[in-house]
């Protein structure tokens, strides 16, 4: 027992200095997220690129590392506590089964444009992933099961720059796009559920138009994010028997995704008073914004940089595939 504790002792110490430095600068991301009004990941992605000389530092450098990847993947079991079975299935049938259908073919199609603009297969898959399925946190969630490659702190924290940076643009401006399209309320809301990347966007593009479209907006993408740990989970199984994949690196099975799905069950039992989950939900943002952070300091955005505007340009393009589809689905009242 003495040993146990010994050496729990020497692990905690060990990460310590890190935790504290990913620590203050969440801190930091969350005091200016709610004083002026912006995303709480982009913050955390900018101090923490501006700290990037500590990664180098043997004493924080355990610590960093540690909340980018554990921290993350304890933050993506816990996304599971946002969303519970009666709201997936109160979406009713025909988006039950064409949501799933919008976010498969959005990540073909995203994946076939990386492919035509000359990307790598893996970077590929990460972009197309965050768009379609739920931004920032999907970027980390599959890059957490994805093969390493030279340059992944880089790419990964690049796609949730630009992913959190277009999803502000289009919580802006879709919602004025969509009224002057002439499209319903509710059709507003399937749009806004569908097509904007990450959760906090879609809650204010939604209910700046009005309170029904947000409650659509953000049902539809609650059943966005649900396809998280299903998407996760076939990939690592995919990527298992690949060669290339075995020769970069081996990883283990996605235990985490199954959290999420564990963590929504829970959720959707009605046991668990709304005040602890809805305390767990706000824990799975600030484990995701440590993990951010994290990340933030590994990478240099000299690094960043190098990728370019045609990566920029990929991402564009492939959230304006998804914005297509979705506006085909609704126009033809698919939905």
């Amino acid at each position: 027992m003495y040993s146990q504790f010994n050496d729990l002792n020497n692990r905690f110490n060990l990460l310590f200095p890190g935790l504290i430095v990913v620590g203050t600068i969440a801190a930091a991301a969350g005091f200016l997220s709610i004083h002026y009004k912006a995303p709480v990941m982009l913050f955390a992605l900018l101090i923490g690129i501006a700290f990037n000389f500590l990664a180098s530092d043997e004493r924080c450098a355990p610590g960093i590392e540690f909340s980018s990847k554990k921290i993350l993947r304890f933050g993506v079991a816990l996304l599971g506590f946002r969303v519970t079975l009666d709201q997936i299935l109160g979406l009713g049938t025909n988006v039950l089964l064409l949501v799933p259908i919008l976010v498969i073919s959005s990540i073909a199609i995203s994946w076939l444009i990386a492919k035509l603009m000359g990307r790598k297969y893996l970077f590929a898959l990460l972009t197309a992933c965050a768009v379609s399925i739920c931004g920032a946190a999907a970027a980390l969630a599959v890059a957490s099961v994805l093969p390493n490659w030279k340059e992944r702190h880089r790419d990964t924290l690049f796609i949730v720059v630009c992913v959190t940076a277009l999803s502000t643009f289009a919580m802006i401006t879709y919602p004025i796009l969509f009224t002057v399209a002439d499209f319903n309320d509710i059709e507003i809301g399937i749009l806004i559920g569908s097509t904007i990347h990450d959760v906090a966007q879609v809650v204010g593009a939604g209910y700046a138009v009005s309170n029904e479209a947000g409650d659509v907006a953000t049902f539809i993408k609650l059943l966005r994010i649900s396809m998280l740990p299903i998407i996760v989970i076939l990939i690592a199984v995919l990527l298992k028997g690949d060669d290339e994949s075995r020769t970069i690196s081996s990883k283990a099975f996605p235990w985490f995704a199954l959290g999420f799905a564990l963590c929504l069950v829970v959720n959707s039992s009605g046991y668990i008073p709304l005040l602890i989950t809805g305390f767990l939900a706000n824990v799975s943002q600030w484990f995701l914004v440590f993990a951010i952070a994290g990340l933030g300091v590994s990478t240099s955005l000299k690094s960043m940089m190098e990728l370019g505007g045609r990566s920029i340009l990929l991402m564009v393009l492939q959230t304006i595939a998804l914005l297509g589809i979705a506006v085909l689905a609704v126009s033809t009242e698919f939905i």
